[in-house]
């Protein structure tokens, strides 16, 4: 079977230092990790898709100008039922896996007969999420990983529906300056009810510092949104947040329940389970956060998959969303590992992201006709047509194409922003990484021949005097024989580089990663 197969990573637990060239300014003080499948075969079975490999976390400490690299598996109960069995014994996303062949059809219908949906796994490979003082590897499923950000070490296993009832949670929630972590995750026929539900991970109060209490002991339901459909929520991986504001896209990309409860007896994996409905509007949930309610008004766009948010804004009467948006769902199929899966999509037909923005008006439409434009701002062509029954439908605004992994500083999240850090996708592959203005749309780029960057992740200079003053980190594979992978430093003004870090561990192509300045730890 031709495959389109990567080779399984190494870890190297142990503190290396990274030889640098350049000079790495003095007041970058932390540790950035980042997160990634790792392992593509146990045995002799092998995952169907990318993302499904087990996860291999990093982390890059930056102190004194030096860097000290590390890397460890997660050791999560899927990683150690797999490793037990010298098989993949633990489904993914887009592979499944039976714990014994022999006895696969009296395994998948006792499985049938007691779960409404199916025990996911605890692989956190996607990123990390920061609950309190703890520090979790994360996927979009019910489980978190507990991990030292020192060490790397595994820790605790937690189960979201042990503190609110979600089967699934994004790995993009959002921070405030107070410590309090925000998420949103799905509810899947809860009481006959199928909703999706915004929460808030208190930061550590007074009375707990010091004590042994679980961050999300004290979880809030900030609100619900009903699911249109009982049985076929929609997926997404990132929602918006304002000064006032909650965003949250409730596009026609859908998981079907029925179908995910059955997939294992079915003998199917559990992407296969999720459609994209192109002839369906996009719904676009403003949702006031001292209130916790819905505004009225009803907000649509066309069909459109968004994975990343990009950042949302208030201005002037309006909430501005910026969102990479695509046409399909190509994108997800593009990463399957082998190439004879049929009806999957390689590089040849790569989905083409778009920076795409939002205009959702905000002020009172009395008195404007039916047809108009309520968009009033000068710099978005980005439009809003009032229609009957309070509903508003949205025309895009398309900033630029071919980009995406966006990052901005993150002290401007939820405020106006002008640069964003991007992938530059080519052919489904980064092979460079972009500082794009979002007022002159003006893109500058780093790229090295032979090279591939991760995900671009900026860092502000503290009392910095502008929105770019600071560094973006990312780490880059270094295809050149002979040479090592390394960390890559640039001016956030500039974005010429300043210093390069070379590893010994040689890198793969990871996922997102989280800057821990020193001190927080």
């Amino acid at each position: 079977m031709a495959t389109l197969f990567p080779k399984n990573a190494v870890e190297k637990p142990e503190p290396l230092q990274a030889e640098v060239k350049g000079t790495i300014p003095s007041w970058l003080q932390g540790t950035l990790l980042r997160n990634g499948p790792g392992i593509f075969s146990v045995g002799d079975t092998s995952y169907n898709h990318w993302f499904d490999g087990m996860a291999i976390m990093h982390s890059f400490v930056f102190k004194n100008g030096e860097v000290i690299h590390r890397s460890r598996f997660l050791r999560s109960d899927t990683y150690k039922a797999n490793m037990a069995a010298n098989r993949i014994v633990v489904s993914e996303m887009g592979t499944m896996a039976y714990p014994d062949p022999s006895k696969s059809f009296l395994v998948k219908a006792v499985t049938f007969l007691n779960h409404t949906m199916p025990d996911f796994t605890d692989n956190g490979a996607s990123n990390f999420i920061k609950y309190g003082n703890e520090y979790y590897a994360t996927s979009e499923t019910n489980y978190l990983r507990k991990i030292d950000p020192v060490t790397l070490e595994t820790q605790d296993k937690v189960d979201y529906k042990k503190y609110l009832p979600v089967n699934l949670a994004t790995s993009h929630p959002h921070y405030d300056k107070e410590g309090n972590t925000y998420n949103i995750g799905t509810s899947i026929a809860e009481k006959g009810k199928t909703k999706y539900i915004l929460f808030k991970v208190p930061a550590v109060s007074e009375k707990d510092k010091g004590k042994n209490v679980p961050a999300l002991k004290n979880v809030e339901i900030i609100c619900t949104v009903p699911s249109h459909y009982l049985l076929t929520p929609c997926y997404y991986h990132s929602f918006g947040i304002t000064d006032n504001y909650f965003i949250f896209i409730e596009q026609p990309y859908k998981l079907d329940i029925l179908k995910t409860a059955t997939a294992y007896m079915r003998g199917v994996n559990w992407a296969s389970c999720m459609k994209f409905y192109p002839q369906e509007n996009t719904l676009i949930h403003l949702i006031n956060r001292r209130t916790g309610k819905e505004v009225e008004t009803k907000y649509y766009t066309g069909a459109m998959v968004v994975y990343h948010h990009v950042n949302a804004f208030e201005d002037n009467g309006h909430v501005i969303v910026d969102v990479i948006a695509y046409d399909d769902t190509r994108l997800y199929d593009m990463f399957y590992l082998k190439e004879d899966v049929p009806g999957k999509h390689h590089y040849e037909s790569f989905p083409k992201p778009r920076y795409t923005r939002l205009a959702l008006p905000i002020q009172r439409d009395e008195g404007i006709a039916c047809g108009e434009n309520l968009v009033k701002l000068k710099y978005t062509t980005a439009s809003a047509v009032k229609e009957k029954e309070g509903k508003i439908m949205c025309q895009v605004e398309v900033l630029s194409e071919d980009v995406e992994l966006p990052r901005i500083n993150y002290d401007f999240n939820g405020k106006k922003h002008r640069f964003v850090y991007v992938n530059c996708a080519e052919e489904g592959q980064s092979k460079q990484i972009g500082k794009f203005d979002t007022e002159t749309k003006e893109m500058v780029h780093w790229s090295e021949d032979n090279c591939q960057p991760s995900e671009p992740v900026f860092i502000p200079r503290a009392n910095g005097e502008s929105e770019d003053d600071g560094v973006v980190l990312t780490s880059v594979i270094n295809f050149n024989p002979g040479q090592c992978s390394f960390i890559l430093v640039l001016d956030g003004r500039t974005f010429k580089e300043l210093a390069r870090a070379y590893v010994t561990t040689e890198l793969l192509k990871d996922m997102h990663g989280f800057f821990i300045p020193q001190g927080n730890q």
